[in-house]
């Protein structure tokens, strides 16, 4: 149960007097807040947290982002928002001291090793092995699109470990160390001309069994979990007022066609407004659902905020560029091939966020398949056949 007596406004108090943000080092700062229990107060004590609720969490992180307390989610996003919570969810205890910590401060940047270049959409279906060697596993096979794992020192990695069962049964997870023998990132160069994402090859890396995530063929769990939290770390947040793209759609119309008073103007200013009443709806939804929801996997509703945000991104990246008219189809002087150290979902060049904002209705699950989410889970509506459920993995038909 939730611990209702702890003050969170007199903890914040005291901690940012003891360590002011503006002086303090950011990974002192962050160490810190963690082993107050600041870090994710809903976490059990002991693991960043304080046993509170979500809505307590958001508080203290309104609270301190308004101080000006430094945070690593912008490097470590896939820390943040989805292997934190999975090793809390299903982590040993060794295992939840060793890495939450580092992860936190960001000194540990983690990534997620699930899609594969034959099970993208259905990731169930991965052919990634792991097969177990006295107290280690060995892990041979390709995973593709790893969101920053070239920064990354350790990765959430699922592999099939039996290929005897039917394909969600035989998975299991691992917390594989990205610079271990065996481990090879190479990058993925975009439309933007960055590689944020990656493909990384496994070949005999070993895995200490004290790294296994969960039991032995448990990993659908694990993904389940990890996914979920995905979809709410990409879609749930809630920012402030008419800020991201819908900022810079009123930014660029104020610089560009403000002081217009003619048709093709009240045209555009009627998109605009549009485009920011949609965008409020989006932001007070997931305020609504943060406060709603409670510790724990999440349910189906970080799909629906998932499939919100992916498309209206690209609806008001779009409109950013047309605001822009003819300036809007340049795109920099060449196309620089860079490996970023953030991840890239919104903000920016808007010319560079139109091209970046066509993978938000991939990445962390397609939009097709959220709608099949929604529809299965939250209206109730039949499910797609599917004809490989009881089949051993070993025996489904692959292309």
């Amino acid at each position: 149960m939730p611990n209702v007596e702890v003050d969170l406004d007199a903890l914040i108090d005291e901690f940012v007097s003891a360590f002011p943000p503006a002086t303090t080092d950011p990974v002192i700062f962050l160490g810190e807040q963690f082993d107050r229990g600041l870090a994710w107060a809903h976490f059990p004590r002991g693991n960043g947290g304080l046993g509170l609720t979500p809505s307590d969490q958001l508080q203290a992180l309104r609270r301190l982002s308004g101080l000006g307390a430094p945070s690593a989610i912008g490097r470590n996003i896939i820390g943040y928002g989805m292997v934190a919570p999975t090793l809390v969810t299903h982590g040993t205890e060794e295992q939840k001291q060793r890495f939450l910590r580092p992860l936190f401060t960001g000194e540990e940047i983690w990534c997620q090793l699930f899609s594969e270049p034959g099970a993208g959409s259905d990731v169930a279906t991965l052919a990634t092995r792991a097969e177990r060697d006295g107290d280690e596993w060995i892990v041979t096979g390709q995973k593709v699109w790893t969101t920053l794992a070239h920064l990354s020192a350790y990765g959430l990695l699922i592999a099939r470990t039996n290929p005897d069962v039917p394909k969600h049964k035989g998975i299991t997870a691992f917390l594989v160390d990205m610079h271990a023998p065996g481990v090879e990132v190479l990058p993925l160069y975009q439309a933007t001309g960055e590689a944020e994402f990656n493909e990384c090859y496994f070949n005999e890396t070993r895995i200490p069994d004290s790294r296994r995530l969960g039991g032995v063929g448990e990993g659908w769990g694990v993904s389940i979990t990890t996914l979920m939290n995905e979809r709410v770390s990409i879609g749930g947040t809630v920012p402030p007022r008419s800020s991201g793209l819908i900022g810079e759609a009123l930014k660029i119309w104020r610089q560009h066609w403000a002081t217009r008073r003619d048709a093709h103007a009240i045209a555009v200013r009627s998109d605009l407004m549009r485009a920011w009443v949609r965008n409020e709806v989006g932001r007070l939804t997931n305020w609504r659902a943060n406060d709603l929801r409670r510790a724990g996997t999440p349910g189906p509703e970080g799909s629906v905020a998932k499939l919100a945000f992916a498309e209206e991104n690209q609806r008001t990246s779009e409109l950013c560029v047309n605001l822009l008219g003819a300036e809007g189809m340049l795109y920099g002087s060449n196309y620089p091939q860079i490996r970023p150290t953030e991840s890239a979902m919104t903000g920016g060049d808007m010319r560079k966020a139109f091209i970046r904002m066509r993978a938000n209705s991939i990445e962390g699950g397609t939009s097709e398949v959220m709608r099949n989410i929604i529809g299965e889970r939250v209206l109730g509506l039949p499910g797609e056949p599917r004809n490989d459920k009881t089949v051993a993995w070993k025996d489904v038909p692959r292309s």
